[in-house]
């Protein structure tokens, strides 16, 4: 009989440090499992780049070994990055049904095979290799989220997924206290919980919240009311169905993400929607604008979403009308406050009403507070602790919580992406480090965007471009045409002849001393006019444009 496994490795790929690309790998002997495959959405200073995924390398060294990736919900921060993983790694999917209904979407628009997905409920148990994998039930803002009961030779880890403890939710499911009271009896390991909102004092408010100020809103709205959220959150989509429904409203969705998760979700039973309710946005024209709801997308201020073209009066279908109410059911993601309010400003300007985060009620969040981060800790009673999901001061504070309930520092693991992180029954340690880091994702090119074409970029949004064209004698090396400079963002030329006039001379003499010197190295030709023009231009603009000479021989 083969030998037990005596230690096993936890090794995050992502959603350490930052919010979003969560990767998680749990291996235990020659079996690894992978926990959840998400995206992140670029920053500012990633120009161009339409999604950051996490580096995967580990894992294609490692092919053979792999499991199954079991992922814990549908949120893109979770699932986002599958398409791209699942083009290099042919390897099977758990999810819960509407988890798996929205991934399928997914893979669909990518045309990527889904044969290899596997339904899960909660309160299932599946076995992959040394791993027994159990699903546990825990509220947060998608349905069928689920925390994961990890068993091993060397111990039990608990990974919590996204969640929070709604006491009145809307489906009437609560997290599944008792299975997380029964796990820490039975002793836990290794606990890595959501940290988002390990800074916030106190309880998350249940999503019922939300519905009794939609009905509110509802009861004194006298025109048409349009609902921006995350398509995702199906439990605010049903509330806002009931508050029509109560009211004598039509619904119309609006938006493609909003279109297809809504789809996805009455198919799958997870949202019901009385006879008659749901029209086309062809059709609200057919209605008095007091029976109509839109609920859509943009929340969050997406340049090409529908709630931004409603607002800059540049949608095709709706426009808004002094009277409306708009709800805009969302906190904005940090880096989105100013997409989000410039929006805001627009849609006031057209004279509609706006209710956004700022009004008590219209957003609840979908992460546990620290008074239930405490109540999970306590119920678990983990021998080791990694704080996960959060920026770093989230793992610190989520860190702190933990001693403060009595956890010695030294059980508690603030990790990197790429960190190895060892456990035996006994004791835990930073063993290492793999390759982790972030993989831009740029229209179909995805790993061909690095640092060097980032930092271009940058310079181009900043100081623009200038381009020296010259065409010289190839036996000579003497000027035969030009310098001819183009500017592009950098200074308007037909106002700055004298600036190009001085730098073009500048040009010519660089050009004439490379001639004296004898040099004849077009790298060498080019290094020279470009520091010396740089110079010049700093000189009298302080700017730094980007400088591509072109040298034609002829």
């Amino acid at each position: 009989m083969a030998k037990l496994p005596q230690k096993l490795q936890i090794i995050p790929l992502g959603g350490l440090g930052e919010i979003g690309k969560n990767m998680t790998v749990v291996r235990c002997g020659d079996d690894i499992i992978v926990i959840d495959s998400g995206l992140m959405f670029p920053e500012d200073s990633m120009p161009g780049i339409d999604l950051v995924i996490p580096d995967i390398s580990y894992l294609l060294d490692n092919r053979d070994l792999i499991r199954a990736i079991i992922l814990t919900h549908g949120h893109e921060d979770h699932i986002g990055a599958l398409p791209f993983v699942l083009k290099q790694l042919c390897v099977p999917v758990y999810g819960t049904r509407l988890t798996l209904g929205i991934v399928s979407n997914r893979l669909k628009e990518n045309n990527i095979a889904n044969s290899n997905l596997h339904t899960v409920e909660a309160g299932d148990e599946i076995v992959l290799g040394h791993f027994k994998i159990g699903f546990i039930h825990v509220n947060h803002s998608i349905a069928d989220s689920v925390a994961l009961s990890i068993k091993t030779p060397v111990g039990t880890i608990v990974h919590t997924g996204d969640f929070k403890f709604d006491q009145t939710p809307v489906d009437g499911r609560s997290s599944d206290f008792h299975k997380f009271s029964e796990l820490g009896d039975q002793g836990v390991l290794v606990l890595l919980a959501d940290s988002t909102n390990a800074e916030r004092p106190g309880y998350t408010q249940s999503e019922r919240i939300v519905g009794a100020t939609f009905e509110e809103t509802f009861r004194v709205a006298r025109e048409r009311i349009v609902i921006a959220t995350f398509s995702s959150n199906i439990h605010r989509i049903q509330q806002a169905i009931n508050a029509a429904n109560q009211y004598g409203r039509k619904v119309a969705v609006l938006g493609r993400s909003m279109i297809n998760v809504v789809n996805i979700a009455i198919e799958l039973g997870y949202l019901h929607i009385p006879d008659g309710i749901l029209i086309d946005i062809d059709e609200i024209n057919n209605y008095p604008a007091s029976r109509i709801v839109i609920i859509t997308t943009g929340s969050q201020g997406e340049p090409m979403s529908a709630l931004t073209r409603m607002a800059m009066s540049d949608h095709k279908k709706v426009d808004i009308a002094p009277g409306d109410t708009i709800i805009i059911s969302a906190t904005p993601i940090p880096g989105n406050e100013k997409l989000v309010f410039r929006n805001i400003d627009y849609l006031l300007r057209q004279g509609a009403e706006v209710v956004y985060e700022s009004a008590a009620g219209i957003h609840v969040s979908g992460h546990a507070s620290q008074e239930e981060l405490k109540l999970m800790h306590n119920l678990v009673r983990p021998k080791f602790f990694i704080p996960v999901h959060g920026e770093y001061r989230h793992l610190i504070k989520h860190a702190k919580l933990a001693q403060d309930l009595g956890m010695t520092k030294e059980n508690i693991f603030i990790a990197d992406n790429g960190s190895i992180l060892e456990f035996t029954r006994e004791k835990g340690q930073v063993s290492g480090k793999v390759t982790a880091g972030s993989i831009l994702v740029d229209g179909l090119g995805v790993g061909d965007v690095g640092n060097i074409v980032l930092r271009d970029r940058r310079q181009l949004s900043q100081d623009g471009i200038l381009i020296m064209v010259v065409t010289m004698d190839k036996e000579t090396g003497s000027i035969l045409v030009g310098p001819d400079i183009v500017s592009r963002g950098f200074v308007y030329v037909r106002e700055s002849e004298q600036l190009m006039e001085e730098a073009k001379d500048r040009v010519k003499l660089a050009l004439e001393k490379c001639e004296v010197n004898g040099i004849t190295e077009w790298a060498s030709i080019k290094t020279s006019v470009r520091e010396v023009l740089g110079k010049y231009l700093y000189e009298k603009t302080r700017r730094r444009p980007m400088i591509l000479p072109i040298i034609m021989e002829v």
